[in-house]
């Protein structure tokens, strides 16, 4: 549930948001992927962390919750508007935590760009899951595989019965899979189910773009996926190329109206569907 929200914005006029949605854990909204903070009365744990140029404004929106500094990184997946400002927070306080596959996406970064700062790296990585345990609270993190990326994270802090899901769930609108990096729809689908089998109705989820959402928003969000799937998929076998599918509104025109109007438009998402699922 939103219980509160705070904002101001400064020269360059993105706002930092931030939304209470327990008496320990916060969204902070940007420019970019949303943040999870969660704090209690010795740590700080953050998710995400935008782009470079605004981690002094996200430093100062942290600082109106706490200040304590940022205990644990962790980094959703790969993606620079989530990935952005590690080495601004990547300090001697702080550890960065991310899947396997994140960091060696980080570390190819730095071989293209050399003048990247090491501390863009993860200090921890895990392969599937990884558990914290502070006071509590148990931080859960846990790979979802070829969903977004091939390096997906999602985080479940217990006890305060929140999730979040990265950029395997865009709220409200259609999703951005990833198919150069490893995304598929059939790992973005089963991702969004591994979820649903975790929460309860009370569960609050971080999406990775988009307002906090529910198990039950969730669950329709998966029915729509499950639906132009299906659609794709029979287009497909009636022998429809990629220009024909990337125009036959049919396919996801019951949902056009409510999700396409974001990053992704329908026939972005009708052409990313095709590719994906085409055999």
């Amino acid at each position: 549930m939103l219980i509160s929200a705070i904002s101001w914005s400064q020269e360059d006029n993105v706002t930092i948001t931030v939304d209470t949605l327990t008496n320990e854990v916060y969204m902070l909204t940007g420019q970019g992927g949303n943040i999870g903070l969660y704090v209690n009365t010795t740590n700080t744990y953050m998710i995400d962390d935008q782009f470079a140029r605004l981690s002094p404004k996200i430093k100062q929106a942290i600082a109106t919750i706490t200040k304590q500094p940022v205990t644990y990184l962790f980094n959703t997946h790969m993606h620079g508007d989530h990935t952005g400002g590690n080495a601004e927070f990547n300090t001697n306080t702080t550890t960065l935590i991310a899947q396997d596959n994140v960091r060696k996406s980080l570390e190819q970064r730095i071989t293209e760009k050399p003048e990247l700062s090491k501390d863009i790296l993860p200090e921890i990585s895990f392969s599937e899951e990884l558990k914290l345990y502070q006071d509590d609270e148990t931080i859960m993190a846990f790979h979802v595989h070829n969903a977004h990326t091939n390096g997906d994270a999602m985080i479940y802090f217990m006890k305060n019965n929140v999730l979040h899901m990265g950029d395997t769930y865009f709220s409200g609108r259609y999703p951005y899979i990833d198919l150069d990096n490893g995304g598929s729809v059939d790992g973005y689908i089963n991702a969004q189910k591994k979820a649903l089998m975790l929460i309860d109705e009370n569960t609050v989820i971080i999406p990775g773009h988009g307002r906090p959402s529910n198990k039950k928003e969730l669950t329709t969000y998966i029915t729509m996926l499950e639906d132009i799937k299906n659609n794709t998929l029979k287009a497909i076998e009636s022998g429809k190329t990629l220009e024909q599918i990337k125009t036959d509104t049919s396919i996801s025109g019951t949902y056009d109206t409510d999700y396409g109007t974001g990053f992704i438009n329908p026939e972005k998402l009708r052409s990313t569907f095709y590719t994906s699922l085409k055999k």
